[in-house]
């Protein structure tokens, strides 16, 4: 282990300790009387939010105070387009604070916001805790933390990517230098060890752009979702956004078909009429399926590793004891690290299987 290695991995260690005891302190100020909710909490922090919600100093006291980043609220209703800041709903989430804007009262119920009808002050819930004198905006068009990242990802992208084409622009070398020479072995196995095996070489090239696109912007999600100032935006950890980068897999899949893959699904080659008819509606749910799984596999695993480290801090709240910190901390760090390399596989993943999409998409009969 190498000087700075060591260093990161001791400053890793310590503010997760810093976290844990500042959390567990925080707990205690509670009172016993008041149960830690690990369910709440977790489900919390992994889903998007209005805001970053950084900390709240002197809880329940009367000077509590807010650390946090406002995001625009944007809202189309009956009544036109309505914008504020969601610092306005003071970060409550259960529907305590109304905010009135253009005549209209909104209510923050658990990261979704709800238009009272007219006449109401207040949000009213049914037995599920589902408002029940209240409705959702027509359009929600808020910027989100998984909004806001994503932007910041494709910033972060443009400039690596448009700082190592002007050097070899400029230089007119093929020597890489500065961050190009980090990023060029990557282009290189993007090409070499997943665009050629599993598309072929006459036609890898057309497909290369969104590869590198996906492979890329991936990965750089999945380590902005580790970072703990970001506050759990975890962009590749939303269903929605797997859902859309797998329907761009599944597009391009299709679109990209030839006359003998369309022959595979519908009509395969070489086998008895029986057992054709058989096969054709399994090809055809199989479609679906490649791109269901390229959804739920990346959603889960990203998920999954925010969930067991909140799950394992959460054990110092329910103890109440300081001495499970340390148990907590470790384990954390060991799932955190973990964690790093399943930021790239998972990009790796998605990656070489949807160019093993497009390969058996464009394929041509033996």
């Amino acid at each position: 282990m190498t000087l700075s290695t060591l260093k990161r991995t001791l400053f890793t260690v310590l503010f997760l300790t810093v976290f844990s005891f500042s959390f567990a302190k925080q707990s205690e100020d509670t009172g016993d009387s008041e149960k830690f909710d690990s369910k709440a909490m977790i489900l919390h922090h992994v889903k998007d939010a209005y805001g970053f919600h950084i900390a709240t100093l002197h809880k329940g006291q009367e000077n509590e105070t807010h650390i946090n980043i406002p995001l625009p609220i944007i809202l189309y209703t009956d009544q036109g387009f309505t914008t504020f800041l969601s610092s306005e709903f003071e970060y409550d989430y259960n529907g305590n604070v109304v905010v009135e804007k253009d005549g209209q009262k909104f209510a923050n119920v658990h990261e979704k916001i709800y238009v009272l009808n007219e006449g109401e002050t207040a949000v009213a819930y049914d037995a599920d805790h589902h408002p029940t004198n209240a409705s959702r905006p027509i359009v929600d068009l808020s910027v989100t933390k998984n909004v806001f990242m994503m932007w910041v990802s494709v910033i972060v992208l443009l400039l690596i990517f448009m700082t190592a084409a002007k050097h070899y622009k400029k230089s007119g070398e093929n020597v890489p230098k500065g961050i190009a020479s980090f990023i060029e072995p990557l282009v290189l196995f993007v090409r070499d060890d997943i665009a050629i095996p599993m598309i072929g070489e006459h036609k890898y090239k057309r497909f290369m752009p969104y590869l590198l696109t996906v492979f890329f912007f991936i990965w750089i999600n999945n380590i902005f979702g580790l970072i703990p100032i970001l506050n759990g935006a975890n962009l590749t950890g939303n269903i929605a956004f797997t859902c859309a980068m797998a329907l761009c897999t599944f597009v391009i899949t299709t679109l990209s078909g030839n006359k003998n893959y369309w022959k595979h699904i519908f009509w395969m080659p070489g086998v008895p009429v029986p057992m054709k008819i058989f096969l054709m509606p399994i090809e055809i749910v199989g479609m679906f399926v490649k791109p269901i799984s390229l959804m739920i596999r990346l959603f889960a695993n990203i998920t999954a590793g925010h969930i067991i480290v909140l799950a394992l801090m959460s054990l110092i709240f329910i103890f109440k004891s300081y001495a499970v910190a340390p148990i907590s901390v470790g384990f954390s760090l060991f799932i955190i690290i973990i964690e790093i390399l399943v930021t790239a596989i998972q990009a790796y993943i998605f990656t070489i299987l949807s160019a093993l999409y497009f390969g058996m998409a464009t394929e041509e009969a033996h």
